[in-house]
């Protein structure tokens, strides 16, 4: 069976304003920015996407939660986003998707992305590291690599094998494919390698049965 990438159920951003209270809504934003840039000399850089290490060990999107009886998406995401990364708004403009979450819990997760520069893109980088939240909630922006290497598990592959919060890995995803950044054969690619991947090491953690 060929690989696919996973996905959520998509909802319209108004099919999400219609949801009742019993909804929580987080938004969270994907800055990234075309890169002509070759590693060792080699392997295509293509595109430099931010994610952020979070305070509990995991990867997310910059961003959190937005209470919707004093925020609309836009003014709560920003508002977070200052915390964060100290500089950049966000409008409706670069609104991308909504999707719902699976769980006990009934949250709509609303993706935002805006390209920037590679310069604009650094500066944010730096701008980060003097935001509020820095080394509290959030303990660093990082650059997604997405390229994978001779042995089809370095780069965008081992990126995927961490540990991501809640929706991040599936917005990454369909972010990557429906702003044309990964041919969708390239991404499913890259999950059946992180997948197998860690189901090789956890094999290793669990004793033989032998």
């Amino acid at each position: 069976m060929s690989a696919t990438v996973p996905e959520l159920k998509q909802i319209s951003r108004v099919e999400a304003m219609r949801l009742g209270p019993g909804w929580s809504h987080s938004c969270h934003a994907m800055l990234y920015a075309a890169n002509p840039g070759q590693l060792f000399g080699r392997i295509p850089m293509r595109f430099s996407v931010l994610m952020q290490m979070r305070f509990d060990g995991l990867l997310g999107f910059p961003g959190g939660f937005v209470d919707r009886r004093f925020w609309s998406l836009e003014d709560g995401l920003n508002r977070v986003l200052g915390l964060g990364l100290g500089c950049l708004r966000l409008t409706e403009a670069d609104y991308l998707s909504s999707h719902l979450t699976e769980g006990p819990h009934r949250v709509v997760a609303h993706l935002y992305a805006r390209q920037l520069t590679l310069e604009q893109l650094h500066a944010v980088e730096i701008s980060a590291v003097h935001s509020r939240d820095h080394g509290l909630e959030v303990l660093g922006l990082v650059r997604v690599p997405l390229y994978t290497q001779k042995d089809r598990v370095g780069g965008f592959p081992n990126f995927l094998s961490n540990a991501f919060i809640s929706t991040a890995k599936y917005q990454l995803l369909f972010a990557l494919k429906v702003l044309n950044m990964m041919p969708e054969e390239k991404l499913a690619e890259a999950v059946a390698a992180a997948t197998e991947k860690q189901k090789k090491a956890l094999e290793k953690l669990l004793p033989s049965s032998s």
